[in-house]
């Protein structure tokens, strides 16, 4: 890897990732849909200028896959690279210190929608990949690339994609960076995601909005009857009631517990820093970390109904919505889960509401086997660089593509380059650019000891070793 590859290009670095920051690829908004295919086609131009000798843009129902291949070198191992374009909404915008798509740095960290979930990491493989290529503009390995714009959104194009063409799939090791350090200092891989159900809960109580003067107190009232139904969902203790919810969960191991309870932790900067709230909430009979990552949960993303105007209106409302998830753990299913859901819901129902639970999209939770020769090595290039080995952990998010990058048997590395702190999905998100600029010299390493810790089996196949 070229040592002096980072101070020598860090300005041409931060002025392409800006470029990549400023396009407003909010992949559930259909008004940016145009912009969604801008950034494929940025990456896809890079990903040429970069030397990949393949580099298409795979179309269909939705965002497009950029797919790109570097140069065949016979004999090495495989790595496919995944991670997605696609951004967040925004909103609320009056909370960001500046505008989201507008990159701006400010004490070493650079604030921007995406900076960190997933673009500013997606960017961070690039360069690592840059870093590594010799003088003829060949990587240490062979490297496969495939991003996505729909991640956010729960579209299907990817994974239908793998689906219906496993072989893209084929690698000796799949990379994720979507992630984050446990800690400053502390980098980790993962050995769980949880999966999600996601829905809209809709109540309609009459055919109209109704005078709160003259039917008030009799008139039923459709945010009340939501909000209600959407109470005895979810206890004040944090219990969720959905039916059978529980009973599916695979506990962790005694080996994670103890991995868990030897992780630093301090709960009052934890409340501060990272939840920015004044106490936490939920099952307190169990730790944080079982109630992040080992645990579902219920969560009202949002309410609709009524009058939320200037001034005042005093209506009754006939009807509201609520967007709501649950976060899956292993031993839980989807699809399962959503019919669980609406179970409940019907079952709470008042016969006066006409109440329906619209599932919009979800996927199942996620276990990796982190015992992979491939793990080891990244382990190596951690502590070459950072100093430290990975610590294993769970996430309590969800990247429903990663069943389909394992399927053809290649261990799917969990990690990333973000800090608990980079306020995902949030105003102000932002990337520290130290860990930018770490991680392109880690992955670096981890590319380059990747190609060197192989050997061809007497099948010809290619086969990783595990570290001497």
């Amino acid at each position: 890897m070229d040592t002096t590859f980072i101070d020598r290009e860090q300005g041409r670095m931060l002025r392409e990732l800006n470029e990549l920051l400023a396009i407003p690829s909010v992949s559930a908004l259909p008004a940016h849909a145009a912009d969604c295919r801008r950034a494929a086609e940025w990456l896809r131009e890079h990903l040429r200028g970069l030397g990949c000798p393949v580099v298409d843009l795979i179309e269909g129902r939705g965002h497009p896959v950029v797919w790109a291949e570097g140069p065949k070198l016979p004999g090495l191992p495989t790595l496919l690279i995944y991670g997605h374009y696609d951004v967040q909404p925004p909103d609320p915008l009056e909370e960001w210190k500046s505008p989201p798509f507008a990159p701006t740095i400010r004490d070493g960290k650079l604030y921007a929608r995406g900076a960190s979930d997933d673009k500013g990491q997606l960017f961070c493989l690039l360069k690592a990949y840059e870093a590594t290529l010799d003088g003829d503009g060949r990587p240490p390995l062979n490297m496969h690339f495939i991003f996505e714009g729909e991640e956010e959104s729960g579209g299907t194009l990817v994974a239908d994609l793998l689906r219906r063409e496993p072989k893209r799939s084929t690698a000796d090791a799949a990379l994720v960076c979507d992630m984050s350090y446990y800690a400053p200092g502390w980098p980790a891989v993962y050995t769980a995601l949880r999966g999600l159900c996601y829905a809209e809960i809709s109540v309609r109580t009459s055919e109209r909005d109704l005078h709160s003067g003259t039917y008030g107190g009799v008139a039923p009232n459709a945010i009340e009857t939501l909000v209600r139904l959407l109470s005895q969902l979810k206890a004040e203790s944090g219990e969720i009631r959905v039916p059978n919810l529980y009973e599916a969960v695979d506990p962790p191991t005694a080996a994670e517990l103890k991995t868990w309870n030897e992780l630093p932790f301090d709960r009052e900067e934890f409340i501060r820093r990272e939840v920015t709230a004044k106490a936490l909430t939920g099952l307190q009979n169990r730790s944080v970390f079982e109630r992040v990552w080992a645990l579902p949960t219920f969560e009202i993303h949002g309410i609709k109904g009524g009058f939320i105007g200037e001034g005042a209106k005093t209506v009754i409302p006939a009807q509201a919505m609520a967007k709501v998830s649950l976060r899956l753990v292993p031993g839980q299913e989807y699809e399962k889960v959503g019919r669980d859901l609406e179970r409940a819901v019907m079952q709470l129902a008042p016969a006066w509401a006409d109440v329906k639970v619209t599932l919009l999209h979800g996927g199942d939770p996620v276990q990796v086997d982190v015992d992979a020769p491939a793990f080891e090595i990244l382990d190596e290039a951690f502590e070459r660089v950072v100093g430290r080995k990975a610590v294993q952990i769970r996430a309590g998010g969800s990247i429903p593509i990663v069943p389909e990058l394992g399927q053809g048997g290649a261990p799917v590395i969990l990690t990333g380059i973000g800090l608990p702190d980079d306020g995902l999905h949030s105003p102000n998100e932002k990337l520290d650019l130290d860990q930018l600029w770490t991680g392109i010299r880690t992955f670096g390493e981890f590319f380059e000891l990747l190609a060197t810790k192989v050997y061809s089996s007497s099948s010809g196949e290619t086969r990783l070793m595990g570290p001497e």
